[in-house]
């Protein structure tokens, strides 16, 4: 048992920790920067000594510069050529440096080292700035929770809580797992989730979020699920693969890498002779020059004219609530020509509400909402659902029906005091019946886009009950945004083709596919496809989950059912239709961006390689030049941070 004093003694000690670790890697993330300036100052130590005629100390000196700047950038190499068999331009600058030295060029050598050091120490810190996200993510990862069992508080690990656990979140704390809240109200900054920075008020029975914030009251949470299945813990997961995943226009890169070395090593060869025989340079003007070469020719900025961006752009989404599963899709958005849409929880908000109910004669309405009510209380579709709230809403009694069956896309049947139901859609329970009922009344209804829900027992149809979806505020706007790129839009739905096309009139879609089967948005996605050879999916149900997957980009809104998440490419975690065109405008300017670093990267080489050919530049000045383009394509691409 722990007093409220020793779990503020355990918070208190957990903080101190978190601080020592955090200084630990504060230190590794400058130790390069710090032995690239240590090695500038021995530059400088050693041209002083040069200057006094003192050329052995000097000598030493720069070789101390060569070690201590050079060490990390060598190891690197060293490594990376041994595991990967291939050559890389860190191997290639160690060769520059040790062949300046060979000559004579102690001290071009070290600046080379220096200036190489200096580089790579800052393409460090820009690379982990733009993997800043997902490390503030990481630090905002609960450790402890209070747990209360039988009226007293414990300090626990997240790890060791359980479904069903009851734990307290104070004002100020974070959440340590998702659950429900079972006593007391609140307000909670879900901004870690949703990128939405507004704070949400919550109160009994709602769901809250291991990671987001408890901003002003306490609150009893029961858990729901363990700590490794939490959504936070997912996105912390996507982000960290994202971030690992290469696109493939990087894959591209790293291969041509590997070739362009020997390409560069085998010229260099040849610059170390044939300058001397045909154009009559001196033996260390020859080889001094291919030392050069060896250094401007060097792929440093183009090798890195991609994966800064990328990750920026990564974490740019990470920030505002949207989720990438790799850089391949990022790239892919911005060559989108059609997206398509599921309706129900995607063009709408998923929770149709009951707007008219008619019945049989011969059947009172109370009977027939419980019977109706009994049976869809074992369906978890949307509609279902919402006549059984509705149902609840007015106090009336359900029973436990008998047989009863699920029939995907269609509806479901069951028995209730040995009558047996058919409910569902007007096809499952005989088209030419449910014309006729009520005069065609169902006609009407389906004019005002409504969707409707038929109930049949042994007499034939005993009433329909006519429900209306809401439509996201955001939609209609998320819509023109897309259409302005050029986007094809087009909503896939089981409804019926007069509500289909209510919605899609009222919304401004281009194209719409009604009565359209969970088994056959896969079939009318590949027709698509056949007009459109690229086209995303954008969903939030089991029954989507195919047609993410065929998509040549899938996403998925943040409310959605886990397997649609597992199975989309990209995910809107604030479930706002208007982030899809922000990320497309994202994935153009992250291409934009990559052309431009490529184009640059290019012609920075082939001026500098036609400079040292004709002698215009030394070691230094080809040091600068193609070190400082690698820093402005890494500068380039963070670029895309900013919101």
């Amino acid at each position: 048992m722990n007093t409220d004093s020793q779990v503020m003694a355990n918070h208190s000690q957990l903080e101190s920790n978190q601080s020592s670790h955090l200084f630990v890697k504060k230190l590794k993330e400058h130790g390069e920067l710090i032995a690239a300036m240590l090695s500038g100052l021995l530059i400088l130590f050693g041209w002083l000594l040069d200057k006094a005629n003192l050329s052995t100390p000097s000598i030493i000196i720069f070789l101390l510069a060569f070690v201590i700047g050079g060490f990390a950038k060598a190891k690197e190499g060293i490594e990376d050529t041994l595991a990967n068999r291939e050559l890389n331009v860190e191997m290639l600058m160690i060769f520059a440096a040790i062949g300046s030295a060979i000559i004579g060029h102690w001290q071009e050598g070290a600046i080379l080292i220096f200036i190489f050091s200096l580089s790579g120490a800052l393409e460090t810190y820009t690379m982990n700035k733009s993997q800043r996200e997902i490390s503030a993510l990481m630090e905002m990862q609960p450790e402890e929770a209070v747990r209360i069992s039988n009226g007293e508080k414990e300090i626990v690990h997240v790890s060791k809580l359980i479904v069903g656990d009851h734990i307290l979140v104070k004002p100020g704390e974070l959440i340590p797992s998702d659950g429900k809240i079972i006593n007391g109200t609140t307000t909670i900054n879900e901004s870690a989730i949703t990128g939405e920075s507004l704070p949400v008020s919550k109160s009994l029975q709602d769901d809250v979020f291991a990671g987001t914030v408890n901003l002003n009251g306490a609150v009893t949470v029961e858990v729901t699920k363990p700590n490794n299945e939490t959504l936070f813990q997912k996105i912390i997961t996507l982000v960290q693969s994202a971030q690992d995943e290469k696109s493939p226009s990087q894959q591209f890169i790293e291969r041509f890498e590997g070739r362009y070395v020997k390409v560069v090593l085998i010229v260099v060869l040849f610059m170390m002779f044939l300058p001397h025989f045909i154009f009559g340079w001196s033996w260390t003007d020859t080889f001094y020059r291919a030392m050069i070469l060896l250094v401007v020719a060097s792929p440093c900025a183009l090798v890195a004219s991609i994966m800064p961006a990328t990750l920026s752009a990564i974490s740019n989404g990470a920030k505002s609530g949207i989720l990438f599963k790799g850089g391949v899709h990022l790239e892919k958005l911005a060559h989108l020509q059609a997206i398509a849409f599921d309706k129900t929880g995607t063009l709408t908000r998923g929770k149709p509400e009951v707007t008219d109910v008619y019945v049989r004669e011969g059947i009172s309405e109370k009977e027939f909402l419980q019977a109706v009510a009994s049976i869809e209380s074992y369906s978890n579709h949307p509609l279902a659902q919402a006549i059984v709230q509705h149902v609840k809403s007015l106090d009336l009694l359900t029973t436990t029906p008998e047989n009863v069956e699920d029939v995907s896309g269609w509806g479901i049947k069951g028995t209730i005091n040995n009558t047996d139901w058919q409910i569902g859609k007007r096809d499952f329970v005989g088209a030419k019946q449910a014309e006729k009922f009520h005069n065609g009344i169902s006609w009407s209804l389906a004019e005002e886009g409504k969707t409707l829900v038929y109930a049949k027992d042994s007499k034939g149809i005993a009433g329909v009950i006519a429900l209306r979806d809401t439509i996201r505020s955001e939609t209609r706007e998320a819509l023109k945004k897309l259409q302005a790129f050029g986007i094809h839009t087009i909503m896939l739905t089981g409804d019926n083709e007069k509500t289909a096309h209510v919605i899609a009139e009222e919304v401004g879609l281009d194209q719409y596919v009604a009565e359209c089967l969970p088994e056959e948005k896969v079939n009318h996605l590949k027709q698509i496809q056949s007009h459109y050879e690229n086209v995303g999916m954008v969903g939030d149900g089991i029954n989507d989950a195919p047609a993410l997957a065929t998509a040549s980009v899938g996403i998925a809104m943040g409310e959605g059912t886990d397997v649609a998440l597992e199975t989309a490419d990209i995910i809107l975690m604030k479930n706002d239709l208007s982030r899809i065109a922000d990320t497309i405008e994202l994935s153009k300017k992250m291409n934009r961006i990559v052309k431009q670093n490529i184009i640059f990267s290019i012609t920075v080489i082939l001026i500098l390689i036609a400079s040292n050919f004709l002698q215009l530049i030394d070691l230094p000045y080809g040091v600068i030049g193609h070190e400082g383009s690698t820093i402005l394509v890494i500068l380039n691409g963070l670029r895309l941070l900013r919101s």
